[in-house]
């Protein structure tokens, strides 16, 4: 099973919403960081929006492209990370991957182990 689990992609309107949600496994025991990235045809993935922890405050960034439609938000552990998209536009049509900076109780997420297999979203005009 993947360690990291995508949902809530599908086909909306221009103008439209969707709710994404990253999952970590019940084996990921610590998530130090979380981001989302996209990847068009033909392009190169790109960063979209992360969360993090500086303290006890978490830290939210985004890509200018979405800043101010998109808002990514977690649970406490991180465990759980969403990122609501609204205002959707044809150019946010991607696939949207969780990335995830973590451990386990064997040790830190390496490779492979840090991204989720992906979620489609396609925005229509």
């Amino acid at each position: 099973q993947m360690r990291l689990v995508e949902s809530g992609g599908g086909s909306v309107q221009a103008g439209g919403s969707l709710r994404l949600t990253c999952t970590a496994s019940s084996d990921v025991v610590t998530v130090y960081h979380m981001a989302w990235y996209r990847q068009a045809p033909g392009k190169q993935r790109e960063l979209v929006a992360s969360i993090g922890s500086i303290g006890t405050d978490d830290i939210t960034t985004y890509s200018e492209s979405v800043k101010g439609r998109f808002t990514i938000s977690a649970d406490g552990a991180k465990n759980t990370v969403w990122l609501q998209m609204n205002s959707l536009t044809p150019a946010d049509t991607a696939v949207y991957y969780c990335n995830a900076d973590g451990r386990t109780q064997t040790g830190i997420l390496r490779g492979p182990e840090r991204w989720g297999q992906g979620t489609q979203v396609t925005v229509s005009s």
